[in-house]
């Protein structure tokens, strides 16, 4: 090649990197995203990408998902988080109580945005929801309010309902809606027990309650019970032994599941990402408020209701945001 020659494309491959380092993308970050699902539950992360995506940031481009999944066991999220903390990612998506403890203990520098939890102040998650204080920001949802709403949802699918049993599992705080269900239970005329479950096996719950002649259930916001496989077999369960049961989120009604009422999980992880977006763009998680959900959605199966001889009020009908036939 001809010294001329050489230099024009010395020069071609200088002018060519000069435009693609004007043009590049800043240093790609690494989120971390720490689940109690398993891998193949991929829908939430879905939701975030896309929350990210609407606000500029690009998957693979301008980020990068670092995924951790405890398969349903909570006890494996402290060293999950801790894994996160080693792979030095940026920031980390953690949902619930128990993966926002676990990402608590691994990291006090590290962000943490919180899709979906109850009362983080109540938790001890961080000072107060305007002013979080610490490293720990996102979305919080009212369980208080919320599970209240679900027993008055019960009984007015069946105004005869006089005894409910609310399930829940060892690591939630029935702090977090317990008083305010038994509050409207007291106020409703109903009597209302708490059956815990502690293990995969879930029969025992369903076959004390019905040795306590419930005529109902209403199942507790926690991270253990939203699960697919835990999912349909609370759904299979109820249809057994007969017991109309509501839950906390429309994934439990897709799966089977009678009756629903609370936020929209898939939007709460795409509305979290409004969060992560200021992060990594400089803003620090202690000022940033807790928000609350956009949207909230009533579920009804109406499969499920037919396979339980239950008959939909028309005033459930019509305030539904969702009805699967």
């Amino acid at each position: 090649m001809r010294r001329r020659d050489i230099i024009l494309s010395l020069a071609a491959t200088m002018l060519s990197r000069a435009a693609f380092a004007q043009n590049a993308p800043a240093k790609v970050a690494r989120i971390g995203f720490l689940q109690n699902s398993t891998a193949s539950d991929l829908g939430r992360r879905d939701a975030f990408a896309a929350g990210m995506l609407e606000r500029g940031f690009e998957e693979g481009r301008d980020f990068l998902l670092v995924m951790r999944f405890a398969d349903g066991h909570l006890d494996r999220l402290p060293a999950l988080a801790a894994e996160l903390v080693q792979e030095r990612v940026g920031v980390i998506v953690a949902a619930g109580g128990a993966a926002v403890r676990a990402a608590q203990q691994a990291t006090k520098e590290i962000p943490i945005v919180v899709p979906i939890i109850g009362d983080p102040v109540a938790g001890g998650y961080v000072s107060s929801l305007a002013h979080p204080g610490g490293n720990v920001t996102a979305l919080s949802m009212n369980n208080s309010d919320i599970s209240a709403k679900r027993l008055q949802l019960l009984r007015e699918l069946s105004p005869g309902i006089a005894r409910v049993v609310a399930l829940g599992e060892p690591s939630m705080a029935l702090e977090s809606g317990w008083n305010e269900v038994r509050s409207a239970a007291q106020s409703l005329g109903v009597e209302l027990r708490y059956v815990e479950i502690s293990t995969d096996d879930f029969e025992p719950a369903f076959a004390f309650a019905r040795s306590e002649r419930a005529e109902a259930m209403i199942v507790l916001p926690t991270a253990f019970f939203n699960l697919k496989s835990r999912r349909v077999r609370l759904a299979d369960l109820s249809l057994k032994y007969g017991f109309p049961t509501i839950y906390e989120e429309k994934s439990y009604v897709q799966d089977g599941g009678l009756m629903s009422y609370g936020p929209d999980f898939l939007e709460m992880y795409r509305q979290s990402a409004a969060h992560v977006a200021k992060i990594l763009k400089g803003a620090k998680p202690a000022d940033l408020p807790f928000e609350q959900p956009n949207k909230y959605v009533l579920a009804i199966n109406l499969r499920t209701a037919k396979a339980l001889g239950i008959s939909i009020p028309q005033t459930l009908l019509v305030r539904a945001d969702e009805v699967l036939d």
